[in-house]
């Protein structure tokens, strides 16, 4: 039935005229649009009026007068939530879905979304809301993305904590969640318990609900369990997905159209900690003055076959997930930490890069292959790096590090950008306590890893371009004009020139922080030109690797816990004809690209992009609160610190040697006024001439560590070593001990109501 404009029956309309007349309407249709559709006036609306009442109490519609629709559909404009991604393609839901209309609600195809101007938005991921216009087609329902909204399940996850009447409150976990929730269904849930919590109706007035109890919220596996809540992240294996596993690791390693490599003693160097072994290297010298090397990979696309329930899930996944005291993997244990990883001892498949490297360190020659390796040995890091410093290593280590000096010259001709970026390390202990945090030492071990593992990538990225096959880059482009134009004029700022006139390499940045000795200016300086930096991402299109100043690049190198690589694998067994005999069992036949992997490969590249950065916020957010509950007991004392980031309501910092970004707001500077300059990102008295500025080295004294929400709070001090007094209030006392409800630990302090937690974020 068309849609009906000023068209008059006879009569008011029947019940089924109503209901076609909703379907077939390309706009909401609400009681006015109806009345008008049938002509309707005086008391035939309201006759109308009874007769949607009676449709809707007869469950044939449902909604509210300005917009019906028929019960079990959907609305023609309405919010829906990404629950998948399939194919990549977003799959949706409505976000307010009544159980009583339908068992199940209904699965929409969400289209692609455009942004402003025609420019294609990002893509969707899973928990986007999106304001949508819907369609119901033959295929089923179809969406067409108008408005992406902000997310309203944050801070769903929190402690819960008693008011001064006795009536429960979910205090959030989220740093960015400034306010408590009213429980109004506690279940079984006791206070100061971590729980996980959804909201009991549309309004934020409603209120929220407890569905499970996590336990305690100190518990060291507290910690990620939140990180997994908060960012939706996959950790649950299915029983299919299990079961498949199973059966792609009782695969028998077939002889034909694979190498045999296991007499040679390829070595696997890893973190000591290393929950599996993607990679293993080799080199000998040629006799040229270059070496033949062999970079072998675990062969994950030999068991992961596309379109099985594995290669969905892992696709799902996108990446394995690393916590201080847990991995989310993205295959089961049987495939990630044992059958596919390289251990020492064992037959293992790889896939295996043959690389000439010439005594320039360029690599001349490239060849790819499908192995059967035996690792001679899996050593940690700091091992070989004693070995090498010992002054008689044996033979497979020296090879290694004369191949990479090689490479590494190769390096310092490209010149790709040097920032120093320390990484932080959580060491528990076996009851899962912290037992240390420190920042993880650069050894010339990891770069003789990562330089091979560069010239492997590389390697794969050209022998997919000769074969004119798909490629999946990693992607890192030059930094964008304004951020250019921004960090030009911070550096002005520094009394430094840097002329944009110019090709911008990393050769640039690095001249420039090479010219500055002074340490302060110098982090400063580097604060500013990671700002500039854009974030890599993962795209069938290449547009070279401005890091790594490299022209192509794609990952290769670690398939175990990326689905990049594993994508990487397939084009190459395609392109150079690496496929194995058919394995016996119900798993596909093929290891290489399906037709789908091929027709997606945009799509599937842009959700790996999604996971990968969901993971690196997880991974942040846990160790943010690992830092903060290692802290938690030292509120009070004083700290040399470095301000990372600058803005008009105060500055963040870290402590030296152990991270952790805590905010020093404007306020507490003093009873001065600040004046904020963002080219010089600092903070300026109009009456003293003060300033902290990015990169600044000051002693602060931790006023806050919320191990919950992973936020800290510092103190400013005088010369003196004493707390500034705020301005307009009294000062800060040198010890504040987090809580002050009843057993209130995770509150604001305040009587009554609690929650209400003033934390800031930390800088993004």
């Amino acid at each position: 039935m068309a849609n009906r404009k000023n068209t008059r029956l006879q009569g008011m309309p029947s019940k089924k005229q109503i209901l076609e007349f909703i379907q077939s309407s390309e706009n909401p249709a609400g009681k006015r649009e109806i009345a008008r559709a049938f002509g309707l006036k005086g008391q035939e609306k309201i006759t109308l009026k009874r007769i949607l009442k009676d449709m809707a109490e007869e469950g044939l519609i449902d909604g509210k007068k300005t917009a019906y629709h028929r019960m079990g559909g959907v609305p023609k404009v309405t919010v829906l939530r990404v629950v998948d991604i399939e194919d990549g393609d977003p799959i949706a839901i409505p976000d307010n879905w009544s159980p009583e209309a339908l068992n199940d609600p209904p699965r929409l195809i969400m289209k692609e979304m455009k942004a402003r101007g025609g420019k294609r938005a990002p893509a969707l991921k899973r928990g986007d809301r999106v304001l949508s216009r819907t369609e119901e087609t033959d295929a089923g329902w179809v969406a067409f993305p108008m408005k992406k909204l902000p997310p309203r399940t944050e801070g769903l996850m929190g402690v819960v904590e008693m008011d001064g009447a006795g009536k429960p409150w979910l205090a959030p976990v989220d740093k960015r969640v400034r306010n408590s929730a009213k429980i109004v269904d506690l279940s079984e849930a006791e206070e100061g318990q971590l729980v996980i919590a959804e909201r009991a109706g549309r309004s934020d007035r409603a209120g929220v609900k407890v569905v499970e109890v996590v336990g305690d919220p100190l518990a060291p596996k507290s910690f990620s369990l939140i990180a997994i809540a908060k960012h939706g992240i996959p950790h649950v294996f299915q029983d299919d997905v299990h079961e498949e596993a199973a059966r792609a690791a009782n695969l028998r390693l077939s002889e034909e159209k694979r190498e045999d490599l296991r007499h040679v003693p390829i070595v696997a160097i890893d973190p000591a900690d290393a929950r599996d072994h993607d990679d293993a290297i080799w080199a000998e010298a040629d006799g040229k003055g270059g070496y033949h090397a062999l970079i072998a990979i675990a062969d994950v696309s030999f068991f992961v076959r596309p379109g099985s329930a594995l290669d969905k899930e892992a696709r799902k996944r996108g990446n394995s997930v690393y916590f201080p005291d847990r991995v989310v993997p993205m295959l089961p244990e049987v495939l990630s930490a044992d059958v596919c990883s390289l251990r020492e001892g064992e037959d293992r498949a790889a896939m295996v890069c043959h690389v000439q490297i010439d005594s320039e360190g360029r690599v001349e020659t490239r060849k790819f292959t499908r192995a059967t390796v035996r690792i001679h040995h899996n050593i940690a890091y700091e091992d070989a790096q004693t070995r090498i410093d010992d002054g008689n290593p044996p033979e497979y280590l020296e090879n290694l590090w004369g191949a990479w000096k090689l490479l590494a010259k190769a390096r310092e001709k490209r010149d790709p950008l040097e920032l120093e970026l320390p990484e932080r390390r959580v060491v528990l202990n076996e009851e899962g306590q912290i037992a240390e945090i420190a920042v993880r030492e650069r050894l010339d071990a990891h770069r003789v890893v990562e330089d091979f593992m560069i010239a492997a990538n590389v390697a794969a990225a050209k022998a997919l371009e000769a074969k004119n096959a798909p490629v999946v880059y990693r992607n890192h482009e030059v930094p964008a004009r304004e951020k250019m134009i921004a960090l030009r004029d911070y550096v002005a700022t520094l009394g430094k020139k840097l002329a944009l006139g110019q090709v911008i390499t990393p050769s640039l940045f690095n001249r420039l922080l090479a010219d500055i000795t002074d340490e302060s200016e110098r982090a400063q300086l580097m604060e500013a030109v990671l700002r500039s930096q854009t974030q890599a991402y993962y795209g069938p299109a290449n547009t070279g690797h401005f890091g790594l100043a490299l022209g192509s690049y794609a990952h290769f190198t670690s398939p175990i816990r990326r689905y990049s690589d594993v994508l990487v694998h397939r084009a190459l067994v395609d392109a150079y004809r690496l496929e194995q005999p058919k394995p016996s069992g119900s798993l596909p036949d093929t290891s290489g690209l399906s037709d789908k992997d091929r027709a997606n490969i945009k799509e599937v590249s842009d959700t790996i992009s999604q996971t990968e950065r969901r993971a690196m916020e997880a991974e942040r957010d846990t160790v943010d609160r690992y830092v903060a509950a290692w802290l938690s007991g030292r509120v009070g004392e004083q700290f040399d610190t470095r301000i990372t980031g600058v803005q008009g309501f105060g500055f963040f910092a870290t402590i030296l040697g152990l991270g952790g970004d805590g905010l020093v707001p404007v306020s507490t500077l003093g009873s001065e006024h600040f004046r904020y300059d963002e080219a010089a990102q600092s903070l300026t008295g109009e009456n003293t001439g003060k300033t902290y500025s990015a990169g600044d080295r000051l002693r602060l004294q931790l006023a806050e560590a919320n191990p919950l929400t992973g936020a800290l709070k510092f103190a400013p001090l005088d010369s003196d070593g004493n707390v500034i007094e705020p301005r307009g209030s009294r000062p800060v006392p040198k010890y504040k001990r987090p809580g002050g409800t009843k057993k209130g630990k995770y509150s604001n302090g305040k009587r009554g109501r609690p929650g209400n937690i003033r934390h800031q974020g930390r800088r993004r």
